[in-house]
């Protein structure tokens, strides 16, 4: 299905399904083959780079008074940037069941689609996630690392020792 009726079913927009979609939220979209042979991807995140660098999408790229100047212009050239193999998202129902997902954590834990998109990074990149346990473990909010788990052990096993000792003999 189409983003809009995908939207619809979501109880979403097709923009916030665009940005969620940007965010790394969604499945990703497998390649195709066109009918020309060549491979048609979805260039969405491509283009919107594209665009960003260059300045289309903006209000009066094209200057003042030019003819076709203005967001009318912008939005004919991102349709034509696209290319011959690009084609719309089809959205399958396991799309929509993980988009479902991922819309009910953030009303659950009221968190917002960027924050999530980090949630699922630290836990895909090893990296990210080492050094937000630090942060964790250094602010107090993350337990302490096995090791020192273990010598807390061995101090309270040595605590229990020293009081059986001291305690007298009947």
């Amino acid at each position: 299905m189409r983003i809009t009726e995908a939207a619809q079913v979501l109880g979403t927009s097709p923009r916030m399904l665009r940005y969620r979609e940007s965010l790394g939220l969604l499945p990703l979209v497998h390649q195709r083959r066109s009918r020309d042979g060549g491979t048609g991807r979805l260039r969405a995140g491509r283009d919107a780079a594209e665009r960003e660098r260059t300045g289309a999408g903006r209000v009066g790229t094209g200057g003042p008074g030019r003819p076709g100047a203005g967001p009318d212009r912008d939005r004919r050239e991102s349709r034509r940037a696209a290319g011959p193999g690009a084609a719309h998202r089809q959205f399958t129902d396991a799309d929509l069941a993980a988009a479902a997902l991922g819309l009910s954590i953030e009303r659950r834990y009221d968190i917002s689609p960027a924050a999530l998109a980090f949630g699922v990074r630290v836990l895909a990149d090893p990296r990210v996630r080492a050094e937000v346990a630090e942060l964790g473990r250094r602010i107090g909010r993350i337990q302490a690392p096995p090791a020192r788990a273990l010598d807390f052990e061995q101090e309270r096993a040595l605590r229990l020792l020293r009081m059986d000792q001291q305690r007298p003999s009947s």
